[in-house]
């Protein structure tokens, strides 16, 4: 009899080895799945984001585009500036600013009071681009800022309309 119990006891003890090599196995399996399945997710992403337009893909029409990409596609009327030559601040007074650029506007009727008051707009453009450093007006933020600030100093004196933006068309420091 007490053989008999070593004997189940052995087989037991057997095939619980048996049992956690199979959970084993089936564990490394699954991860292995997992893992292949990540690799082509991104293999396919990569893929579907390649610059090359296949025959049958057509460029999606307005309705199709997402707002924000449409509201940046869509340029109001442009009011193009003199060009601006400011020395920057700076202890040695070296550097200098060269601009030229863009006003964005709501609508064709503020063209006229634009150019009724093209002096105050070069007033308000230099006093700013003057009163800037070097490293204020490099880093692209930096460039944002100067926008944000043209705008709305111009805005302030504008009846007709407003701004909407400022594009640089030449911006070189020396």
């Amino acid at each position: 009899m007490a053989e008999e119990e070593e004997t189940e006891t052995g087989e037991e003890s057997g095939g619980g080895k048996k049992k956690g090599s199979n959970l084993i196995l089936i564990i490394i399996i699954a991860v292995l799945v997992v893992v292949l399945l990540i690799v082509g997710v991104v293999v396919a992403m990569l893929a579907g984001g390649s610059d090359e337009e296949t025959p049958n893909s057509q460029a999606p029409t307005a309705k199709e585009r997402p707002a924000k990409l449409m509201d940046a596609m869509e340029v109001g009327p442009m009011f193009p500036l003199d060009t601006f030559t400011v020395n920057l601040l700076s202890d040695n007074g070296r550097r200098y600013l060269k601009v030229q650029m863009n006003l964005e506007l709501d609508g064709e009727e503020l063209a006229a009071e634009l150019e009724s008051k093209t002096a105050v707009i070069r007033d308000v453009v230099i006093r700013l681009l003057s009163s800037k450093t070097l490293e204020e007006i490099s880093t692209a933020k930096g460039k944002d800022k100067l926008k944000e600030q043209i705008v709305n100093q111009l805005n302030l004196r504008l009846r007709d309309g407003n701004i909407r933006n400022v594009y640089f068309t030449e911006f070189v420091v020396q």
